[in-house]
């Protein structure tokens, strides 16, 4: 079970590495500005930290059933609805005031949530898929 386990939060921590560079490459490269969202962080600790360790935790969603039964990438673009959801309901307007679905950053930005979340999703899956997948419940290639 801990190999399960430390499979499921190291796939997701790459995932949320693969994230975090992500928003800083649309961030450097001014995609989220030139479409109105305010988000363009300077890359460092402070920064990845966030996403490489939540996006470990959330890893462990791919330890459990839901969605199980599904091709692993569609699973992996289902199941990072999970923090988009957290993101836009309660890190957006409680942790960092910029209201619910993050509009207070830009009118776009539940959309970026959407695919920045998707990047998650897709290269966790990825990452397990490579390991054999074996940790995961219901799983077809």
């Amino acid at each position: 079970m801990t190999a399960k386990l430390s499979l499921g939060f190291a796939a997701g921590a790459l995932g949320g590495l693969a994230t975090a560079l992500t928003i800083w490459l649309f961030g450097l490269l001014g995609i989220t500005t030139a479409l109105g969202v305010s988000i363009a962080p300077s890359i460092g600790p402070s920064f990845l930290y966030g996403p490489i360790i939540w996006g470990g935790i959330w890893g462990w969603i791919f330890l459990t059933p839901l969605a199980a039964g599904l091709p692993l990438f569609v699973r992996g673009l289902l199941l990072s609805l999970g923090p988009s959801l957290v993101q836009c309901f309660v890190v957006f307007p409680f942790k960092l005031d910029a209201g619910v679905l993050g509009l207070a950053v830009g009118t776009l930005t539940p959309l970026f949530v959407l695919v920045f979340n998707a990047v998650w999703g897709l290269v966790t899956a990825a990452t397990l898929r490579a390991q054999g997948g074996s940790a995961l419940p219901g799983n077809r290639f």
